[in-house]
């Protein structure tokens, strides 16, 4: 069930955001359910409004441990609105 409903939000993510979630996936894997290089919180775990508080916060420079760095320019070229869009978390 988990599987579905994560998959449903990627589908929705890839029709309405522009957020490019395949970069995402090759560290936090195909459904999310990977530590990105044994460091960061599991993104299926977390709530929508987790993942958009931390991919805001990436990209300000406000948020995040041992991989801040990496993610802010990962995130960069976003939005503020394209990242609170992402739909990822529960």
């Amino acid at each position: 069930m988990k599987k579905i409903v994560l998959g449903t939000l990627v589908l929705s993510v890839a029709a309405f955001a522009a957020v490019n979630l395949g970069a995402c996936k090759g560290c936090h894997g195909a459904n999310f359910e990977k530590k990105a290089l044994g460091k960061s919180a599991i993104v299926a775990n977390m709530t929508k409004a987790e993942v958009s508080a931390a991919l805001v916060g990436y990209k300000a420079g406000t948020y995040g441990g041992p991989m801040k760095g990496v993610m802010k320019g990962q995130v960069a070229r976003y939005s503020d609105a394209e990242l609170k869009s992402t739909g990822l978390g529960k």
